[in-house]
């Protein structure tokens, strides 16, 4: 799994619908996420530390974690299918832990909400992230090019040996 943060949100040019934009520690991969008007909402309001005259779903939600002492361990954003994201939450009450399935959208209000570890696995973010630096890409490929390049058969029977 990949650790991600949220990098912002965006308007779709053609659609005008909203994306929440995750990437990775390194920012090399960032996975856009299409999510409703609403969710967008409540993210943006938690993300610009917005006050709200009523509390949100999200908000509602992080009260009854407070009120029955559950804790948000982290989210993990697990499948893409159909072009649908599939998420958890994955919670724990004292010993007793449990995964609940939910929108990756709700997913992440709430993550932020709670200063929670957002997740996904390895197989999502090939299928559906995007390059964010090509020349950092460009860069190792062509490093490791070079070192290949560089390698004799000999130099590759005695690292064999060594290990």
């Amino acid at each position: 799994m990949i650790e991600m943060k949220v990098a912002g949100i965006a308007l779709d040019a053609v659609t005008r619908s909203p994306i929440i934009l995750l990437k990775d520690s390194s920012e090399r991969r960032a996975l856009p996420i299409f999510i409703g008007q609403d969710q967008a909402k409540a993210i943006i309001a938690t993300l610009e530390n917005q006050p709200m005259p009523r509390p949100l779903t999200h908000d509602l939600m992080v009260g009854i974690f407070d009120t029955w002492e559950m804790q948000l361990d982290k989210v993990i954003i697990h499948a893409l299918r159909d072009n649908t994201f599939y998420a958890v939450l994955c919670m724990s009450k004292d010993e007793e832990e449990r995964e609940i399935d939910c929108r990756p959208s709700d997913a992440i209000a709430l993550a932020l909400r709670l200063d929670t570890p957002i997740w996904v696995l390895e197989e999502v973010v090939a299928d559906a992230s995007i390059p964010v630096d090509t020349e950092a890409d460009q860069a190792e490929r062509e490093a490791f090019r070079n070192f290949v390049a560089d390698l004799s058969p000999s130099d590759l029977i005695k690292n064999s040996h060594s290990s």
